[in-house]
């Protein structure tokens, strides 16, 4: 075999290594932290969806929202349609930068598909450089299909505790004490963090909870967590939302799709402060950041075999859960979102 013809197979090698490894990673992520919400960040706040939740001592802040139903801006907005403008992707830019990128891709792909290597159609590139051009330009493709993999399915909802429009608003005024939750800390005192949206004051009127209230939300993440685990999308239908229970029902069919089951046990609340509460439109809020504990199994529902994880071993969870309620109506779960230590 001739030395062209060698380093030709050779980076046709490492692109295809490169390949597995990135499929490897995205079924992995599918599958990793399978627990209800799957590690994601999820749901509606109200009109304080798109705006950070007040820190608390259980958890300094929030990861912000990943898929929701509502929207960002108005509709009509100045923003919006500035959106809506802006060329979407790496290789949908326009002019020289968007010419150039997609004939290297093009001429490197028709290269691939000939056998004369990935830049055949781009003259006599090869060595060292050719390689890593190579690898860079196999690493963004598979860049931008783990991000489209990742927000796929963001469904629209035409009713339901979560799905009212909302507008991005800024957190910029104290949230009030920071109560405890369950078994938590009894530091209080805890000032809002919240990163501006629009410059506009959050919507809403504080609310004042109860101790019965707080005894809620430690029994709702009990019920959430153990009617996932058992597929039970019924017992899920009374305890969140209509938007929450879309979202997790589309992670239990994935599973189910892939003969899995995620088993969560003996879940137990650990810490909790009061985030946020408030009313709007008729509707309660509450966010509360949870340190949790729960044993969190990955089966194949044919054979019980163990996929992933310890049904003997339990694992800690710091998250922020949001729930709502209609006036005089029972709280339910209507966002979740991962804390950050």
């Amino acid at each position: 075999m001739s030395k062209p013809s060698r380093s030709r197979s050779a980076a046709l090698r490492v692109a295809l290594a490169a390949l597995f490894v990135a499929a490897s990673c995205v079924v992995a992520m599918d599958f990793a932290e399978a627990r209800a919400g799957r590690s994601m960040n999820m749901g509606s706040r109200g009109s304080r969806t798109w705006s950070t939740p007040a820190p608390t001592p259980t958890a300094p802040s929030a990861q912000p929202m990943q898929r929701s139903a509502a929207p960002q801006t108005q509709p009509g907005s100045a923003a919006t349609a500035a959106a809506g403008a802006r060329p979407g992707g790496f290789f949908n830019r326009g002019g020289f930068m968007g010419g150039l990128m997609g004939g290297l891709l093009g001429a490197g792909l028709f290269g691939l598909l000939m056998g004369s290597g990935f830049f055949s159609g781009l003259g006599s590139l090869s060595g060292i450089l050719g390689l890593l051009l190579q690898v860079g330009l196999i690493f963004i493709v598979v860049r931008l299909v783990m991000g489209w993999l990742r927000n796929r399915n963001q469904p629209s909802f035409a009713g339901g505790a979560g799905s009212q429009p909302s507008q991005r608003s800024a957190l910029d005024g104290a949230a009030g004490p920071s109560a405890p939750l369950g078994g938590g800390s009894a530091t209080a005192g805890v000032a809002a963090g919240g990163r501006a949206g629009f410059g506009s004051a959050p919507r809403g009127r504080p609310l004042t909870l109860q101790a019965s209230d707080f005894d809620a939300f430690e029994q709702r993440l009990g019920d959430v967590q153990g009617a996932y685990g058992r597929d039970d999308r019924a017992a899920l239908a009374q305890v969140t939302t209509p938007e929450m229970l879309a979202y997790l029902g589309e992670d239990l069919d994935d599973l189910a799709r892939d003969g899995l089951q995620n088993t969560l046990t003996d879940v137990k609340l650990l810490q909790g402060d009061l985030s946020e509460a408030w009313s709007e439109d008729g509707r309660d809020y509450a966010t509360v950041a949870m340190r949790y504990e729960l044993k969190d199994a990955t089966i194949e529902r044919a054979t019980g075999r163990l996929v992933q994880g310890d049904p003997d071993r339990a694992t800690q969870v710091i998250e922020f859960w949001t729930f709502a309620r209609e006036s005089g109506g029972a709280w339910k779960l209507s966002a979740i979102q991962q804390g950050r230590v």
